[in-house]
């Protein structure tokens, strides 16, 4: 896919962002080296290569899913000021 200035402009526009002709001229040849880069990857043959969901081969160590900390509510809420049902109770501050 080739760009022209036109487009540049155009893009610019769509985007609200104000360039000049040498800003454009600049941003043109930046994004022409781009999609080269692109079309050059897009044009290796990659039949019969497994696609990667990671460049290195690691793997994340994983656990047990299993509870390790028991409830302790009780415990944490014998300190409060006021509780109820379960709750915190708090003195209503927006009137």
């Amino acid at each position: 896919m080739a760009l022209n200035l036109d487009d540049i402009k155009r893009i610019a526009h769509l985007a609200r962002i104000e360039v000049s002709d040498s800003e454009a001229q600049e941003t043109l040849s930046k994004l022409s080296g781009i999609l080269g880069l692109i079309e050059q990857m897009q044009a290796v043959d990659t039949t019969g290569i497994t696609p990667m969901s990671h460049s290195q081969d690691v793997t994340q160590r994983l656990r047990e899913d299993v509870v390790t900390k028991t409830n302790q509510r009780e415990l944490f809420q014998s300190i409060a000021p006021a509780t109820q049902d379960g709750l915190y109770l708090v003195p209503k501050v927006i009137e």
